[in-house]
């Protein structure tokens, strides 16, 4: 674990995100920093295309959580 000094201005973006999202500061903060190498790393894909390949990977079938 190390510390990642960022402006004010995105600590409150962050904690603001981070209580609609009902995560951590921490959480949230790693949630973007994953999407956005992810994004990076695919510049051919939509953010849906990212979420749709993680929740894959993850074993997820969105249908069922969502009841279709």
């Amino acid at each position: 674990m190390g510390i990642v000094k960022i402006n004010d201005q995105l600590h409150e973006d962050i904690r603001k995100a981070s209580s609609v999202m009902v995560r951590s500061i921490n959480a949230q903060a790693e949630y973007w920093i994953k999407v956005g190498m992810l994004a990076e790393a695919n510049p051919g894909m939509t953010f849906s295309d990212i979420m749709r390949e993680q929740m894959k990977k993850a074993d997820v079938e969105v249908r069922k959580v969502v009841g279709e």
